[in-house]
C-alpha cells in the first residue's frame, strides 16, 4: 500500500526535538513525531504520597492530556468534566510505569516525587508513544538540574526508554501509525522498550480481526526495530548535548 506521507512500511515519522522549552520546569522538551506534537515537562517536588512516606525512596508519576485544539474536533478540557476519562487514566499510568522502570527510586536523594506532565499540542496518532519517548529527555534534564544543585551525586536514570506503535492496515504491517492509519487499523499495538531492547509493556488489540502468533511476532519485530532507532537517537542527542534536533 502507499502510505499517505510516502513512508516505507518500516519507517518512522520524522523526529524533531526542542529541549528546555519551558522556563520553570526542571526539565522539558517539545517532542514532535511527524504531525504529533507533545510538550513534556518534569518537575521534582519535595514530598511523596502518604503511602510512600518513611520509605526513603522517591517516586515518579505522570499526567497526560489532550489540549482542546489538538484534535480534528475540539476536545473538551477534562477538568470541566469533573475528572479525567478512562483513556487518559490508562495513558498516564502507562507513561508512569514506563518511566519508573528506568529510574532508581533510591537514587533520587530522598523522598521526592518527579512529576512528569505530557500535554498533546497536536495529535496525529501515536500520542502516548511520543509522550513516553519525549518524556525521557525531560526526566534526564530534570535529574541533571537536580545534580547540579547538589541534591544528588549521580543521575538515577539507569536506562533509556522509548515507545512506538505498530499495526496492520489493509493487510499490511506498518510502523508508527499516523491518525489516518490508526483509525483504520485491523490490528493496533503500542510497544515500550528499554535501552537493552527488553520489553516493558505491550498493548495490542485485534481491532477488526484476530491475529495469530506469527502475526504477533511480525508486529513485535517491526516495533522493536523502530524503538531501537528511537533509543539510538536518544543516546546521540544526550551524548552530544544537543538542545534541538530535526530530521
Amino acid at each position: 500500500m502507499q502510505r499517505s506521507d510516502g513512508r516505507a512500511n518500516n519507517e518512522l515519522r520524522p523526529v524533531r526535538l526542542t529541549r528546555g522549552y519551558l522556563k520553570h520546569a526542571h526539565g522539558s522538551c517539545l517532542f514532535e513525531l511527524g504531525d504529533t506534537k507533545v510538550l513534556c515537562a518534569a518537575t521534582i517536588g519535595d514530598q511523596v504520597a502518604g503511602w510512600r512516606r518513611g520509605s526513603g525512596l522517591g517516586w515518579v508519576t505522570a499526567e497526560y492530556s489532550l489540549l482542546p485544539a489538538s484534535t480534528h474536533t475540539r476536545t473538551r478540557r477534562e477538568v470541566t468534566q469533573g475528572a479525567p476519562g478512562g483513556r487518559t487514566h490508562e495513558i498516564q499510568r502507562l507513561i508512569g510505569r514506563s518511566l519508573r522502570t528506568v529510574v532508581d527510586m533510591g537514587g533520587m536523594g530522598g523522598e521526592y516525587t518527579l512529576n512528569v506532565d505530557c500535554d498533546v499540542i497536536q495529535a496525529d496518532g501515536g500520542t502516548r508513544t511520543a509522550a513516553i519517548t519525549g518524556a525521557l529527555f525531560a526526566v534526564h534534564d530534570a535529574f541533571t538540574r537536580w545534580r547540579e544543585a547538589g541534591r544528588i551525586e549521580s543521575l538515577p536514570l539507569i536506562d533509556f526508554v522509548a515507545a512506538t506503535s505498530v499495526g496492520m492496515v489493509d493487510g499490511e504491517v506498518l510502523l508508527d501509525l499516523d491518525y489516518s492509519e490508526d483509525s483504520n487499523a485491523e490490528i493496533d499495538m503500542n510497544v515500550v522498550v528499554d535501552g537493552k531492547g527488553r520489553l516493558i509493556e505491550i498493548q495490542g488489540t485485534g481491532e477488526r480481526t484476530p491475529f495469530d502468533r506469527a502475526r504477533l511476532d511480525q508486529l513485535l519485530d517491526l516495533s522493536l526495530g523502530g524503538a531501537a532507532r528511537l533509543i539510538e537517537l536518544q543516546r546521540r542527542i544526550i551524548a552530544e548535548g544537543l538542545e534541538t534536533y530535526g530530521e
